[in-house]
């Protein structure tokens, strides 16, 4: 069985495969930069005491972050459960990429997962969104090239700093609007979200379309905040929300 962990800015993401790939479970964890390895520890034993699993049969582990502060934590908790060190995605792993970058080292490990996922399962060119805490979008060309890509605020940075920098403006949370055109303050705030964060990518997609002429551009979606956004866009836009980890299962498999 193999472990596969996401540490995202705000949420850890646990998946644990099977022998044939099935996903058997995909949990949540806050991403708390200050634990120590023995309570990251007890965090993943009990995420497989609640779904029913045992660890000792946990073969191989690949590690995907982009928080370095929590890294080694991290390696040093998931060596001591596993008693081997995991795979980490960086510099030195294969993926299959050809990353067209001045800084390859700038890409972000979760990007290059979301890459080689969408690469086994469409064919470029490929635009992958994954909608955490910032909005990343990436560019995949012909013969495996990752050309670059977009950095955007992140759906649930945007409402906290409409929050906190307008005074009569209320925190509210992410959710489907009831309508385009509000009819309270928290309804104006979640449309213009809503349809703002769908319009803004239709509005790249367009243009990244333009870069491609006369060739069909796919474009896949991930992240915890894709599936209310997705819906309100006008481009076709297919939503997968185990790329990544399923991106982890093939580098893992590339470098095993």
């Amino acid at each position: 069985m193999l472990l596969a962990i996401d540490v995202g800015n705000s949420t850890t993401s646990v998946g644990l495969f099977d022998r044939n790939k099935a996903l058997c479970f995909l949990a949540s964890l806050d991403t708390d930069s200050r634990k120590t390895a023995d309570q990251i520890s007890v965090d993943l034993m009990n995420l497989f005491t609640l779904y029913h699993y045992d660890y000792t049969c946990v073969t191989g582990a690949i590690l995907c972050s982009v928080v370095p502060p929590l890294n080694f934590m991290m390696e040093k908790a998931l060596t001591r459960l596993l008693g081997k060190p995991p795979m980490v995605v960086g510099p030195g792993v294969k993926t299959g990429l050809n990353i067209r970058l001045t800084n390859q080292t700038q890409v972000g490990a979760d990007i290059v997962a979301d890459a080689v996922a969408a690469l086994e399962k469409f064919e470029a060119p490929i635009v992958t969104i994954d909608m955490g805490t910032a909005t990343t979008i990436g560019i995949i060309s012909e013969g495996h090239n990752y050309e670059g890509g977009l950095l955007l605020p992140g759906v649930n940075v945007s409402l906290e700093a409409l929050s906190r920098r307008a005074a009569q403006l209320p925190d509210i949370s992410l959710q489907h609007p009831k309508s385009l055109i509000g009819k309270n303050t928290e309804e104006c705030m979640r449309s213009g979200i809503v349809y703002g964060t769908a319009g803004m990518l239709d509005g790249i997609i367009d243009r990244l379309r333009e870069e491609f002429p006369g060739k069909k551009l796919t474009v896949v979606a991930t992240g915890g905040n894709a599936p209310v956004i997705v819906r309100y866009c006008r481009n076709e836009i297919i939503y997968d929300k185990y790329l990544l980890m399923d991106g982890l299962w093939t580098i893992y498999q590339k470098n095993k």
